[in-house]
């Protein structure tokens, strides 16, 4: 599988996950032996929320008909739908805004007289400039040009 069909199946599937009012995170594309997998990454727009199966399910179906429509993959394949997953990673505004609620990690990139530093805690808020983080009992403000990695986790 190559760059140019994950761009094809990009375009090709885009418009669909979107009119299923979900957003497109990325699609994978890899072979397992004589067959194809195709994998659609999917979530929410934006701010809080779970994505549910049935809303999973409905964007398979609606996935499946417009790849059998197209017919953009060679011979046999597996079509998956999912989520990022739990503990996904955070990289972009939306992503953080998506895990207001939620725990997560973060490690700064550190710089100009500053050591890098890891936060473990509950994102309160983010905007397209910073986040905030409610971690041993204080916010924590972290603008998201200085976080060098972030990632949800599930905490027990």
């Amino acid at each position: 599988m190559t760059d140019t069909l994950a761009s094809r199946l990009t375009d090709l599937l885009g418009p669909v996950v979107e009119a299923e009012g979900l957003f497109l995170e990325g699609i994978e594309t890899t072979r397992a032996g004589k067959h194809s997998v195709v994998r659609v990454i999917v979530d929410l727009p934006d701010g809080p929320g779970d994505l549910d199966l049935d809303r999973i399910g409905e964007a398979t179906a609606a996935l499946s008909a417009a790849l059998d429509d197209a017919d953009p993959v060679k011979g046999r394949y597996a079509l998956e739908v999912s989520t990022p997953g739990a503990e996904r990673e955070l990289r972009s505004p939306r992503h953080f805004r998506r895990a207001v609620g939620h725990s997560a990690i973060l490690t700064t990139a550190g710089g100009e007289g500053s050591e890098p530093f890891t936060v473990t805690g509950v994102i309160t808020q983010a905007d397209d400039e910073t986040v905030t983080m409610q971690a041993d009992g204080a916010a924590a403000v972290i603008r998201l040009d200085d976080i060098a990695s972030a990632r949800m986790i599930v905490v027990f």
